[in-house]
């Protein structure tokens, strides 16, 4: 039988139960310094073709969420999303919870478009209102559409020029790289966000999310704020 609630019912790929088993009983230094999790790290570093990337392992997708926009905006700052993006809608206010508005903009089918950050820009004008700082995209979105090559360059072009961060939610990221309609390689990707996570919960690991930081200047002081979130 086939279930269409999620797609994480599962427990986890067979290869990485096994592996589960085999190393078991090895011991290892916590935290994310294991050998196994450097490992993991330099074959990722390898996939995305950027030696110089931070990436940390985060234990889910709200949790890498909440982290990376908190850690990122300072407190009069706010993060551009689509009405339809998880952030808004799917996260129980974990966003808001930390001091940061979510500023919700209409998307074409679950995306978000060059338009609609100018228009959230342009209403956000003086110190009256929050700041809009960063632009939250998910791949693949909520609706289940994706990003092409073209759609996602247009946005990264706009936010460097406004000066926008651009975070890319990854959860599902591995099912947009695997349809056939799509044309993102996940090296372009690398290039053209700030920061952006793989999923590993909605794409056959036992759980966790790898949090890639591209952008040097967001890299300080990153492994405080993982533990200061628990």
């Amino acid at each position: 039988m086939y279930s269409f609630m999620n797609d994480y019912s599962e427990g986890a790929h067979p290869r990485i139960l096994q592996m589960m088993m085999q190393f078991n009983l090895e011991q290892n230094v916590g935290y994310g310094e294991d050998v196994h999790s450097q490992r993991a790290k330099e074959c990722i570093k390898k996939l995305i073709k950027l030696e110089s990337a931070d990436i940390h392992f985060i234990p889910g997708g709200t949790q890498t969420n909440l982290l990376t926009i908190s850690a990122f905006l300072r407190p009069h700052q706010c993060v551009i999303a689509a009405e339809t993006g998880h952030v808004n809608v799917h996260e129980t206010g974990a966003i808001e919870a930390t001091g940061h508005k979510v500023v919700a903009m209409p998307g074409i089918d679950g995306k978000l478009t060059p338009a609609a950050i100018e228009a959230a820009l342009k209403h956000h004008t003086d110190e009256h209102m929050v700041q809009p700082k960063m632009v939250y995209i998910s791949n693949s979105t909520e609706l289940g559409t994706i990003y092409s090559k073209a759609e996602l360059t247009a946005i990264s072009n706009l936010c460097r020029a406004k000066g926008l961060l651009l975070f890319l939610d990854g959860a599902r990221l591995g099912s947009a790289l695997t349809c056939k309609a799509n044309d993102l390689q996940l090296a372009e990707i690398a290039r053209l966000v700030d920061v952006f996570y793989i999923g590993g919960t909605k794409n056959g690991a036992l759980l966790g999310e790898a949090l890639i930081i591209c952008r040097e200047d967001l890299k300080t002081d990153f492994r405080f704020l993982i533990k200061q979130r628990g």
